[in-house]
C-alpha cells in the first residue's frame, strides 16, 4: 500500500474552495480524499462518492479512511444556499439546508474525532461572514453558518486536551460556481417580496463573483493546516477580517443599516 505522511479528508472537494483546497494539499504530497456527490477531477485525489445527508454512507466513508490511513485533517466545505423570504420558506428546504451546512459538519466531526484523539489533528469548518452579518433573503444560510461557528468555538475547548485544533474559517464573497447553484424561489413563491428579493439576490451574486479567488481562499485554509496555533475563528483576507471586526465593534443598528443598504441597491 502506498504510504503518505499525512492524510486529509475534504468534504465537498469537487468544486470551488474545496477543489482548490484539494489542489493545495496534493501539491504538497498530502494523501487527499474527497467526499462529495460528484468527484474532484484532480487525478491525485481519491474520491468517495457520498451525500452528507444520506444516512450512514457519509460517516462510513470517513471511518474507512481513518481505518486505512489514519486522519490528520478534516476540512468541511459542503454547503447549500437558498434565497427565500422567511415567511414563505418551505420546511423541506430549510431543513435540507441545515442538514448540509450544519448537521453534516457535526456528523463529519463525530466520525473524525476518534481517529485524531491519539495523534492530534486539525478540523476546519468552512463557514461564512454571513454568519456574522445576515444575508438578506438568505436567513437560513446565515443562521446555519452562525451555528457552525459556535460549534467550532465549543469544540475548540472540548478537544484541546487531545491536541485537536478546530477553526471556523470565514470566507467573504468568493468567485465560484456556488452562486449559480443557489436555490432561488420564484416570483409566485415570494409574492410581495419578489422585487426586493431579486435585488438582494443580484447584489449577493455581484459580491461573490467580484470577490476573492477560491485559490487564494484555499491558500488561507492551507496556512491554517500548517499553523501550530490556529485561531478558533479566522476570516479570509485582510478586508474580510477588518469587516468582521468592525461588525462586532459598530452598534448593531449601524451594522444592520449598512447591511440593508448593500442588499437593497
Amino acid at each position: 500500500m502506498e504510504k503518505f505522511n499525512k492524510t486529509a479528508v475534504v468534504v465537498g472537494g469537487s468544486s470551488g474552495i474545496g477543489c482548490e483546497t484539494c489542489a493545495r494539499l496534493t501539491s504538497r504530497s498530502w494523501n487527499v480524499i474527497n467526499i462529495s456527490r460528484s468527484p474532484c477531477k484532480n487525478p491525485k485525489v481519491k474520491n468517495v462518492i457520498a451525500d452528507v445527508v444520506a444516512g450512514s454512507t457519509f460517516t462510513d466513508a470517513i471511518n474507512k479512511v481513518g481505518e486505512k490511513f489514519g486522519l490528520d485533517v478534516l476540512v468541511y466545505c459542503a454547503g447549500f444556499s437558498m434565497a427565500a423570504p422567511i415567511e414563505y420558506a418551505k420546511e423541506s428546504d430549510y431543513r435540507y439546508l441545515f442538514d448540509v451546512n450544519f448537521f453534516g459538519a457535526l456528523k463529519a466531526m463525530q466520525a473524525a474525532i476518534p481517529f485524531m484523539k491519539t495523534r492530534g489533528g486539525k478540523i476546519i469548518l468552512v463557514g461564512s461572514l454571513g454568519g456574522n452579518v445576515p444575508i438578506m433573503f438568505d436567513a437560513f444560510y446565515s443562521s446555519s453558518k452562525a451555528a457552525l461557528e459556535m460549534l467550532a468555538r465549543a469544540a475548540y475547548s472540548e478537544l484541546k486536551p487531545y491536541n485537536i485544533k478546530v477553526t471556523a474559517f470565514l470566507p467573504g464573497g468568493t468567485a465560484t460556481g456556488f452562486t449559480l447553484k443557489r436555490k432561488v424561489y420564484s416570483p409566485d413563491e415570494t409574492k410581495s417580496y419578489s422585487q426586493s428579493m431579486n435585488k438582494a439576490v443580484a447584489a449577493l451574486a455581484d459580491m461573490e463573483q467580484n470577490g476573492m479567488s477560491p485559490a487564494v481562499v484555499a491558500e488561507d485554509i492551507y496556512s491554517l493546516i500548517l499553523s501550530d496555533k490556529p485561531p478558533v475563528v479566522k476570516a479570509s483576507g485582510f478586508k474580510n477580517s477588518t469587516y468582521r471586526v468592525m461588525s462586532h465593534i459598530m452598534p448593531e443598528k449601524v451594522t444592520l443599516y449598512l447591511n440593508d443598504r448593500a442588499f437593497r441597491q
